[in-house]
């Protein structure tokens, strides 16, 4: 009798653990990135909330960084190209006049085809929200970042 009592208790433990990896399994099996479904051609994806869109956004400026942020980015593979649709958000009362360009990269993380993009301009008022819109310049490229800069309110004489 004694024996089947400790024979019971280790039996329950196992079924638990056993239950407890399984129930795992399945959380992390379910939270796996799916891929898009590509359909002639053409493939989208969205990024979900709480995605870091921190590291598309470049802003050398630290007043303009803590003034803006990206609340959504969107892409897809359009005849090979991505194309990128991203939101492009401010925290500021006030109206700021931007301009911005998409730097593309490769795998490797490589820039490519530098200094070709050309500059937006883009006015934002107070708390607005606008989406910048870029298209890669060929196939290679893999990922971007965005860069924002401002718009000085006097032109310099030199």
């Amino acid at each position: 009798m004694f024996n089947s009592k400790i024979t019971t208790s280790t039996s329950k433990k196992v079924t638990s653990s056993l239950a407890m990896i399984l129930l795992s399994t399945m959380v992390i099996a379910g939270c796996a990135n799916k891929t898009p479904p590509v359909t002639a051609g053409t493939g989208t994806s969205a990024m979900t909330q709480g995605d870091d869109f921190s590291k598309h956004l470049e802003v050398h400026n630290a007043d303009l960084a803590k003034r803006l942020f990206i609340s959504d980015v969107k892409s897809r593979k359009s005849n090979d190209l991505l194309e990128i649709n991203l939101t492009l958000t401010s925290r500021y009362e006030k109206s700021q006049k931007l301009q911005y360009h998409f730097n593309w990269f490769d795998e490797a993380g490589f820039v490519i085809e530098a200094g070709k993009t050309p500059w937006v301009p883009v006015e934002l008022h107070g708390k607005q929200s606008t989406t910048l819109r870029g298209l890669a310049p060929n196939t290679k490229v893999s990922t971007f970042s965005v860069y924002v800069r401002e718009i000085p309110e006097k032109a310099y004489e030199y």
